[in-house]
Order: structure tokens, then sequence, then C-alpha cells
């Protein structure tokens, strides 16, 4: 399938940038915004979901699009004249795994656009930088490939000492002085940091409050993923890179998902001067660790392990725990299985949609609760996790049946649920991520 005259034209700027930022390196860029015209941000429009929540403007993507030229030649004027306006974020909360909420900031459709459209030019600049450990929300990087990658490491070290870290509402508490001069050495385009200064400052309606935080940046911005990962490669990935690593008495390995991240170390000493020197590295950038959830985790390999105060113990990295075990040819391996809170709050999700979702059709019901299990199955579905994906459905099949026993006022057990799987069969378990057999 051939590229239209648009997308050769975008992948031969993004090329140009990247040879740019290869060529000028360690100093600032002073020329990218050229590089945003029409056809960019007609990209940037494309690459944007159409099917999110809207922001404070009421506006749709489909209502955006009736006059889709119209308002990027406009957006594009206001960009680039100093003169455009970055509405506040609405403000939700979404359950995290140990009860408490999440906020998350949902930015208007057109501010999304721009976003993505300056996320195009200075993510290419950073590609140039971002070390390999580091996935989160990079082109052809997953959570998958970061697990998998952890995996081999430990395997191929015998394991070791898991540095395992939480940083307390990391994209709530980023400082903003300390971005904007971490950026500055990188990007010294005027209209770029102008735009980026202006996110950063924009208020956040949370009901009928509107703020203006002095800090942080707003989760579900489609800008926020990048400043979080050129944040932490300035905190965390150079720090380990040039100045841990070459102190160390053996081997480390870090493996960072956007703020999520573990390090393992072949020794014991090692692990634990890393953990004593990470509060100072990060409250020095503003950032506070949680002190029950960073910890140092046993992780030799069971058949080594010569201390009983170092039994391999477990840790959780993007929603799996991660634990030794044997392959099918009988070797030690690092295995996953889904994680106790990502567990819960997938089952309370549909536990509450079944709740109020029990006196549609069946039809319905079925088709709404195998999307869900299918979507379950396409993160979760990895080799040694099929244990607790068949212990997912069942689950889901029962709170369907209770569901469905409550709708009618009446018992209903389990033959007529059978009965009704054979007419409506749910999605069985799948492995779909094969890796660490």
């Amino acid at each position: 399938m051939t590229e239209s005259p648009s997308s050769l034209d975008i992948s031969t700027k993004l090329e140009r940038i990247a040879k740019q930022a290869k060529e000028i390196r360690g100093a600032g860029l002073h020329t990218l915004a050229h590089y945003i015209d029409v056809d960019w941000l007609r990209e940037a429009f494309r690459r944007t979901r159409k099917d999110g929540a809207l922001g404070v403007d009421e506006q749709s993507a489909r209502q955006y699009e009736e006059h889709l030229e119209d308002n990027l030649r406009s957006l594009l004027d206001r960009a680039k004249s100093g003169q455009y306006w970055a509405p506040p974020v609405r403000r939700v909360h979404i359950p995290k795994d140990d009860g408490s909420k999440r906020p998350l900031g949902i930015p208007t459709f057109e501010d999304k656009v721009l976003q993505r459209a300056v996320a195009m030019v200075i993510g290419e600049v950073y590609e140039q930088s971002f070390y390999d450990f580091s996935y989160g929300f990079r082109p052809g990087r997953s959570a998958h490939q970061a697990c998998e990658a952890l995996q081999n490491a430990a395997v191929r070290m015998g394991g070791g000492w898991i540095v395992e870290v939480d940083i307390e509402k990391f994209f709530d508490t980023v400082d903003h002085a300390h971005l904007r001069e971490i950026l500055h050495r990188r990007i010294r385009d005027r209209v770029l940091l102008r735009l980026i200064g202006k996110w950063l400052n924009a208020g956040v309606l949370d009901g009928l409050e509107l703020s203006y935080p002095g800090r942080g940046t707003p989760q579900g911005g489609v800008i926020s993923p990048l400043l979080a990962n050129i944040y932490l490669h300035d905190v965390l990935d150079e720090w380990f890179v040039h100045e841990v690593q070459p102190t160390l008495q053996r081997r480390a390995v870090l493996v960072r998902y956007a703020d999520d991240f573990v390090a393992l170390f072949a020794t014991k000493q090692d692990a634990e001067h890393f953990l004593a020197t990470l509060p100072a590295r990060f409250g020095a950038y503003g950032l506070t660790l949680h002190p029950s959830k960073t910890r140092l985790v046993p992780f030799r390999r069971p058949d080594i392990v010569d201390d009983d105060d170092d039994d391999p113990g477990t840790f959780d990295l993007l929603g799996f725990t991660h634990y030794w075990g044997l392959s099918r040819r009988g070797k030690w391996i690092v295995k996953q299985r889904t994680s106790k809170g990502r567990f819960s709050r997938a089952l309370r999700r549909v536990r509450e949609w079944c709740r109020w979702h029990r006196h549609d059709p069946l039809n319905t019901q079925h088709r709404t609760l195998s999307t869900k299990l299918l979507g379950h199955y396409a993160y979760y579905g990895i080799t040694s996790n099929y244990e607790a994906l068949a212990r997912f459905r069942w689950i889901v099949v029962d709170i369907w049946r209770r569901a469905l026993s409550r709708r009618s006022q009446q018992y209903f057990g389990w033959n007529k649920m059978h009965a009704l799987l054979r007419r409506h069969p749910l999605p069985q378990p799948r492995i779909v991520h094969r890796y660490g057999t």
C-alpha cells in the first residue's frame, strides 16, 4: 500500500528532525516549529483519538472535522503567532488498585491535536537520546517488551536484588522550573517552548472549581507522557548510566515504563546503595518516593540462594507480579501473573457494568462482556498467566449469573447459566504474548 504524498512529506520531515538532532548533540535546537504546517496538523489530527471524553468546550472530534481545513489553518496561525490560548483541562478521577483515585486531565479536542503536533516534533528529537531500557509511550515499544527485557536479564544474571520504586503522584508533582530547564537544553525554539509553557500553566477545572497548579502535568494530556519521559530521562536514566553504573561492583539493569520502573542488581550491596541514594536524587527534582512501596526485594534464582534471608520474593511491574518458576523444560525462569490489584480492579469494573446493565438484552450483554474479556486477554494473555486468565473468565461468568438472578428476582442456577453459555459463549482464555517458555 503506497503512502499518500502528505504522509511521505511528514516522514521526510521526521527524518530531517532526527538527522538534525543526531548532528547537534548536547546543544539546543533553535529551528523546529517551521516543520509544523497544515499538512503536519492534519497528520496530528489523524493520529489523535476521536472517541475520547470531551473537554471544557464540549466539542467532539466529529464536530471539529466538519470544518477541518479551516480549523487547522486557524490553529496554525494562532500557534505560530502566539495567540493560541491553552484552555483549562477538565479533571475527572478514576480508581487506582489501592482504592484511591487518580486525577485525569481531559483537554479539548483541538488542544489534543496541537499537543500531538508538538509532541511529534520534540519526540523525534528526544528519540535520538532516549535509552533502550525506556519503554513507555515510545514508537514501537510496549509494556510487554519491558517485561520481557526484565525477564531475560534476570534469567541471564541468575536474578539478584530488585529495587522496586513508586513515585508518589508523579504527574501531579513534576516541577515546572526543572522541566523548563531540562527542555531548554535541547529545545530552544521559542514557538514550541511558548506552547509547552501555556500547557503547563493551563488551569484545571475540577467540577465547578478552576485552579492553576504550579506543579505537574495532568495525566490525559497528549504531550504529558512525552514530558514525563523527558523529565525522568534526565532525573533517572542519565544519572543511572553516567553516575550509578560506573560505581557498581557487578552488573545492574534498569527497566522503565514512564514513571514505573525497577532496577535489578547482581549484588545486594549495590542494590542497597542505590536504594539509599534514590530519595536525595529524586528530592532534588521535587519528587517523593512512596516509603512503603519503594523497597528492596531478594530475587535470586531459587536454586542458587545461599541465605534464608535472601529467599526469592516477588514484585509488581506494569500490572504483573513477577516471580521465579520452572519452565516446561525444567529450567528456572521469571514468570508473570496478573497482579492482585489489577485483577480486582478489572473484576470491579465488570461487576459495576453488570449491575447497571443487567436489564439490557442478552445479546447486548454478551457482546459487551465478550469485548471486555478479549480486551483483558489482549494485555494479560502472556505465556505463564493462563491460570489467572481462566480464573478471571470463571468469575466474570459468575458475576453475570448473579446479575441475571437480580434481574429476574429469582435464582439463576448454574444449569440455566450453562445453557445460556451454549447459546452465548464467552471467549475462552487465550495467550497473545509468548515469551519465557
